[in-house]
Order: C-alpha cells, then structure tokens, then sequence
C-alpha cells in the first residue's frame, strides 16, 4: 500500500486522469464527430490534456477545498 502521506498526489493522479479521458472524449467528438483515427486523436489528446490536468488539480486543489468550506454549512 502506499503510506497515506501522498493522498493528495494519488487522489489528484486518479481523478486527473478520469476527467482528462472523459473531457478529452467529449470535446474530440464535439470538434470532429466519429472520423476516421478517432481513437487515435482521442487518445493524443487525453494524453495532453492529462499532462496539464494533473498539476493544476495539485495547484488548485487547496483552493477549492477552502473555497467550499466558506460556502457549505457545518
């Protein structure tokens, strides 16, 4: 198992790399449709879009978490 001190780099690493496979998806078929190498350019830009996602969810991350305390009742 890996020790609980790296939480946070583990739950922004798996969450990063749903929302980037999801979000690369929909928008590559948005801006294409189903093409020919659909798959192929899907899978290009995931891995983009990962490779940005996963520091700025480190960087946000504290932010958000704040930002909801404020607004969420105890």
């Amino acid at each position: 198992m890996i020790p609980a001190k790296f939480y946070r780099y583990i739950f922004a690493f798996i969450m990063s790399a749903f929302m980037a496979f999801f979000m690369s998806f929909v928008l590559t078929y948005l801006n294409l449709g189903f093409v020919d190498g659909f798959v192929k350019i899907w899978l290009t830009a995931y891995v983009k879009a990962f490779v940005v996602a996963y520091p700025m969810l480190l960087l946000v991350s504290p932010f958000v978490t704040k930002l909801t305390q404020i607004l969420c009742k105890k």
